[in-house]
């Protein structure tokens, strides 16, 4: 599959290229190689050689030479540098060829082996970017099991809404418990996601843009305005399935876990109430 899309992918830039007239390459696509190279940091030799390049690549810089396929795919390959960016099709300057994994790098469980809900609060949130894979950092944090039908067969988390970006739906402290989502496929523009980004942990709608590989993550306070993120900064993908709010302090871990377990029982009753009628 990513052989394929790549092939696609060149197949439109030569096409683009034969209809450049003349020996002079395209202005934008010379200043786009350009900055690509000046961005990394490489010297035009040094450049030249990691695109398997003779000398330099003062002349396609200089707009003497052409970008020729093979140098289309090396920055493609190694630097995922979106080939109809370069050629000015397109919005996105990089292009992932790979499926983007969101799915839980760590699943929790009990002492009887049974997956259990881990609750990340605020404060903990701020290292779980950086510890995402260390099985070891979850154990510090609370666990609860709920006992109903809707949180069976799916991986859930807990994570505490920090800011109030997702006001008037979600305040400050309050909670939200959210199912793992497998892929961005599974995406949908009407859903709240946790999205763990590599340096921090968001609470947003989400929207994909047309014709454009990058996503873009909006608040419901209209005092934040919406940014774009690439696919490839997702860690995780949490999507979020109810709330819970406490009237009282839950700050603690044991109040947490306390009022937790008054809420399940509150619930329980209900739906026990519910049935009996």
């Amino acid at each position: 599959m990513k052989s394929a899309i790549l092939q696609e992918l060149i197949c439109r830039v030569e096409t683009k290229t034969h209809l450049i007239t003349g020996s002079m390459e395209n202005e934008l696509t010379i200043k786009r190689f350009t900055e690509v190279r000046r961005d990394l940091g490489y010297t035009q030799a040094e450049f030249a050689k990691l695109l398997g390049l003779p000398s330099t690549t003062a002349d396609i810089e200089r707009g003497r030479t052409k970008l020729s396929g093979k140098v289309v795919a090396e920055l493609l390959r190694q630097f995922k540098i979106n080939p109809l960016w370069l050629f000015g099709e397109s919005s996105a300057m990089y292009l992932e060829t790979a499926n983007t994994s969101v799915i839980p790098k760590v699943v929790t469980v009990d002492s009887e082996d049974n997956e259990n809900m881990v609750l990340v609060n605020a404060k903990a949130a701020a290292g779980y970017p950086q510890n995402i894979q260390d099985t070891s950092w979850y154990k510090q944090l609370p666990a609860f099991d709920l006992p109903l039908p809707e949180f069976r067969n799916a991986t859930y988390r807990g994570f505490q809404v920090e800011g109030d970006s997702m006001l008037p739906n979600l305040r400050p402290g309050e909670w939200v418990l959210a199912r793992a989502v497998e892929s961005l496929d599974h995406m949908s523009a009407n859903k709240l996601y946790v999205v763990v980004l590599q340096d921090a942990v968001l609470v947003k709608k989400i929207e994909r843009l047309p014709g454009n590989s990058n996503i873009v993550l909006i608040s419901l306070n209209e005092n934040y305005p919406p940014y774009e993120i690439e696919p490839q900064q997702i860690q995780e993908l949490w999507e979020v399935s109810s709330k819970l709010t406490f009237g009282v302090d839950a700050s603690t871990e044991k109040g947490l876990l306390r009022q937790l377990q008054e809420s399940m029982e509150d619930l329980k009753r209900q739906l026990g109430g519910t049935n009996k009628a």
